[in-house]
């Protein structure tokens, strides 16, 4: 193995290491106990329990029971997955069972290794 590969792998190494070390703080807003409030909470739950386990803080907020927090994070829609950390900030709307999606936007799964939405299957 060549110096430069070496190197190379060892960055990856420190880098792989920095990633599986990060909190996640999430906040997913819901609107009642609706079936399409209840699956998204299935959903992020199910998400965050395989691939964060032991490293996520999620807080399911109910915008019927404090609307006076959709002001302050500007939600407009709900369901609502917000990642406060790390950073960057992150919004997801809409259908949290899109597990690729949400992967990729928690920078837990390249973009790359994503099918475009026609040629799923």
């Amino acid at each position: 193995m060549t110096k430069k590969t070496r190197d190379q792998v060892e960055v990856f190494e420190e880098v792989l290491q920095d990633s599986q070390d990060k909190k996640y703080v999430l906040r997913l807003y819901v609107a009642g106990s609706t079936p399409r409030s209840m699956d998204a909470i299935l959903a992020i739950k199910k998400i965050c329990e395989e691939h964060l386990k032991g490293r996520y803080e999620l807080e399911v907020i109910d915008l019927y029971q404090q609307p006076t927090l959709a002001r302050g994070e500007q939600i407009v829609a709900v369901p609502t997955l917000v990642k406060k950390l790390p950073l960057p900030l992150r919004k997801f709307i809409g259908n949290m069972g899109d597990v690729d999606r949400i992967l990729v936007g928690l920078d837990l799964k390249p973009r790359d290794e994503v099918k475009p939405e026609h040629d799923k299957t």
